[in-house]
């Protein structure tokens, strides 16, 4: 797993996981920004990324522990904070509740979580999932400008999403929906001593609603705040500056608390 930093001369250390579907260079939108304050750290998860094009996306157990142990070999095992976004924020609750490595703080941004169902119905689930991704791998841009706001995404936009799409092969959308949708956690809630926050965009409410409902479960002291107007994946990607401000201020936070 290839893994981008960026600021490494500044002492807290902040790791972003990136969605389903798109490439560790998502997070260009905030960048540049955050390096100024913020050590980076930032993965180009298995499956979705463009320098290793032959990969496919592996579980989002093996992720975890694979960042886990590179932020210990590196001398990183103290995390300022960790946020990720949906896929992202899958690894961010698995790597919480291992608790291998100590973070300040977390943030969950509409993340995903595991199933609690019948073991052939998430079978079923993981197949309209991958129906659905698969035929809008295959879709032309013209198409895709159908499905996207064309008041929120740009052409560029459009074409990034088409070209991160291409990229992804059967064996990562299978394997990277289902993992999500049935990746393994502790059955009680962990002992853990860092400030947690779960993100969901007013849009998408209804959709994570099941997510919810599991993170208040798993992580009782989570802070579960809805941001407004947005819809799954936005914050970061159409309000960057917004979306930095919040970050930075929930950084902030933790650290006063912690001290």
């Amino acid at each position: 797993m290839t893994v981008h930093e960026f600021g490494e001369k500044n002492e807290d250390v902040l790791v972003l996981f990136h969605p389903l579907g798109v490439r560790w260079d998502v997070f260009n939108y905030v960048i540049p920004a955050l390096q100024k304050h913020y050590h980076l750290v930032i993965p180009a998860l298995p499956g979705f990324d463009p320098d290793m094009p032959k990969t496919d996306f592996t579980s989002v157990e093996r992720i975890a522990d694979e960042m886990t142990s590179w932020l210990m070999h590196h001398g990183l095992d103290s995390i300022t904070c960790l946020y990720g976004c949906s896929l992202g924020g899958a690894v961010v609750a698995r790597m919480l509740a291992t608790r291998k490595i100590s973070a300040d703080c977390a943030i969950i941004d509409g993340g995903m979580t595991p199933y609690q169902l019948w073991k052939p119905l998430t079978y079923l689930i993981g197949i309209r999932d991958f129906i659905m991704l698969e035929i809008g791998k295959h879709m032309s841009v013209k198409a895709l400008r159908g499905i996207f706001d064309p008041e929120k995404y740009t052409e560029n936009d459009i074409a990034y999403i088409k070209e991160a799409m291409s990229g992804m092969s059967a064996k990562t959308i299978w394997r990277s929906f289902y993992s999500c949708n049935n990746y393994s956690m502790p059955k009680s809630a962990p002992s853990i001593n860092c400030r947690i926050a779960y993100w969901y965009g007013s849009a998408e409410k209804g959709p994570r609603k099941w997510d919810i409902a599991y993170i208040r479960k798993m992580f009782p002291h989570a802070q579960i705040i809805e941001n407004a107007g947005m819809d799954h994946a936005e914050f970061f990607t159409l309000h960057p500056e917004e979306f930095c401000k919040k970050l930075t201020a929930w950084i902030h936070l933790s650290a006063c608390d912690k001290s």
